[in-house]
């Protein structure tokens, strides 16, 4: 019998298709490959240490150096209260971050399954792909800032670059020294992309070592070269009574609001923990600690310009490029804005790969699973970083960076969503093949794949805040909505978490439990093809009967037809 021949078309499209595991239906395929799998054993190789490095390298950076600059000059902070604001601030992160990382660490699946089980199986498709365009804008924007560093590092070399001709019309919005810088930072950043997340850990490590020692050498250096540490450390604060008091709030929400987008996003790390455990005290711990610390070094270093050159200076990068325009630099001194600004670069490299490409290559092997892997991800994010031209946005009057900062925020309803469906609604109770489920009679698949009470909550949280993020964009707005987006990251996640229990409350969802019942511990090496044999068993974990309704185990299973 003659063999079917298939079109050259398909055969392409065949080609480019990733890994996944036999006997998958069409539906199966759109919703897993091998990047969306829970990880498996072998894979499952973050210890706490790894965790210590990854959040000790990506605390120092210059949004870090710089966040309480914004504290004391707009808001009339002394240094030591815009300190604290960051130390509250960073430590409500860093319970933020345990506690969607733990849901990661105990089941080993990444951000966008985590969201099927509060969204729906296909309604999770609109906060992953929220997420990846963000990360691939910021993608851009970030490794705008990392050609800064490249700049600093080849002008420490050769001065001469500075004068480089330009030959790019000014409609493009740069110069050719620029654009070079940039291109050549994010040329150097292809090959991290490359590697798997669980090898990425390595990176994170030489960073922890080689960033902190290069910032400890800035501190002194610039304490050194002042001849003490300036007169911000001095000088009071400006702010008192009502005003204070916002100030400071304000000031914690800032904090909060720099780690919106990995608290959604801490699933896709702490997967590859070995342990649930490894990834609760060395982010709870390391990470209030580390961005305070780098924090502190950069009130001090401002501090201490204050003195050579007349004003703070809180951008680092400027720090240095005023040492090299000195005309005066030694050898020496040339050697050393070139370790820091390759500090500041491999900063920029950790934070780009930890908070954008990781992230959208996850995000988008949940959008096209049959095509798409995290790799493959990763790279498009970067395109897209390069294609979208940063420089244009960071150039502009349109207070675009602004928008991008406070729309992060908007990330709390989803957080809430999660963290609520999770902790109060499921008592840590997950399907993990359901997650993974196209059939109609999945108790993830909801009405028509999307789960209403799950987008209900989300739309609420985002309304709270959408007056006052009209106001931070520029445009004029009561009071009161203003005072509302001074805590807009908790009212969006109180709105959204509380909106979501009534809902669920009122109206029950399958699959959940009556008492705490994590089974997560169970998971090996999981095949989701219908009919599947694994070497986990989930209903066996948890004693349950499924879609029999089983009263006396605590867990309530779907009965078919009857949920929406």
């Amino acid at each position: 019998m003659e063999k079917p021949r298939t079109s050259k078309a398909r055969r392409v499209f065949d080609k480019l298709a990733v890994e996944s595991e036999p006997g998958l239906t069409n539906g199966q395929l759109m919703l897993t490959n091998f990047d969306l799998k829970p990880v498996e054993l072998e894979r499952r190789q973050w210890g706490a240490w790894n965790f210590v490095g990854f959040w000790i390298a990506d605390s120092f950076n210059i949004n870090t150096w710089m966040i309480s600059s914004s504290m004391i000059v707009g808001g009339g902070l002394s240094w030591w209260q815009s300190w604290l604001c960051v130390w509250i601030g960073y430590s409500i992160a860093g319970v933020f971050i345990c506690m969607t990382g733990r849901i990661g660490a105990t089941y080993h699946i990444s951000f966008p399954v985590v969201s099927r089980a509060s969204f729906g199986i296909w309604g999770s498709l609109w906060p992953v792909f929220n997420r990846a365009a963000m990360a691939c804008i910021w993608y851009g924007v970030q490794a705008w800032i990392g050609g800064q560093c490249v700049t600093l590092m080849i002008r420490a070399i050769w001065s001469s670059y500075t004068d480089l001709p330009n030959s790019l019309p000014v409609s493009s919005g740069t110069q050719t020294r620029d654009f070079l810088s940039f291109f050549i930072f994010w040329f150097c950043s292809l090959p991290a992309i490359w590697f798997p997340v669980h090898k990425i850990r390595h990176l994170f490590t030489v960073k922890a070592y080689f960033v902190p020692v290069a910032g400890l050498a800035f501190f002194i250096w610039a304490i050194v070269k002042a001849h003490g540490i300036g007169p911000i450390v001095h000088q009071p604060g400006t702010a008192s009574g009502s005003k204070l008091g916002w100030a400071m709030v304000t000031g914690i929400m800032s904090s909060i609001a720099n780690f919106a987008t990995l608290i959604v996003n801490d699933p896709d790390f702490a997967r590859f923990a070995r342990k649930p455990r490894d990834a609760l005290w060395s982010q709870l711990i390391t990470i209030p600690v580390g961005f305070a610390v780098t924090s502190f070094i950069g009130i001090i270093v401002s501090s201490s310009s204050t003195v050579s050159y007349g004003e703070p200076i809180w951008n680092p990068l400027d720090l240095l490029g005023f040492l090299l325009n000195d005309g005066q630099a030694s050898r020496g001194e040339r050697f050393g804005v070139f370790v820091i600004a390759s500090a500041f670069a491999l900063a920029q490299l950790g934070t780009n790969i930890a908070a954008n490409s990781v992230s959208a290559g996850t995000d988008m092997t949940a959008l096209l699973p049959r095509y798409l892997n995290i790799r493959r991800g990763g790279y498009i994010c970067a395109a897209v970083g390069l294609a979208m031209c940063p420089w244009n946005l960071l150039s502009s009057s349109n207070n675009f960076t602004t928008y991008l900062s406070a729309y992060s925020v908007f990330l709390s309803s989803i957080a809430g969503v999660i963290i609520c469906d999770y902790y109060i609604v499921r008592k840590g109770y997950y399907q993990i093949k359901d997650l993974y489920s196209a059939r109609k009679d999945s108790p993830y698949y909801f009405w028509f794949g999307f789960h209403w009470r799950g987008y209900a909550a989300y739309i609420a949280g985002i309304l709270i805040n959408i007056v006052g993020f009209v106001g931070a964009i520029g445009r004029p707005v009561p009071i009161g909505a203003q005072y509302i987006y001074n805590l807009n990251f908790f009212c969006g996640f109180i709105i959204a978490s509380s909106t979501y229990y009534l809902l669920c409350r009122l109206s029950p969802i399958p699959a959940t439990s009556d008492r705490w019942m994590e089974v997560g511990d169970e998971i090996r090496n999981v095949s989701v093809a219908y009919g599947a044999t694994n070497d986990f068993d989930e209903e066996s974990a948890s004693g349950s009967d499924r879609y029999k309704g089983v009263e006396d185990n605590g867990v309530r299973e779907r009965k078919i037809g009857q949920d929406f």
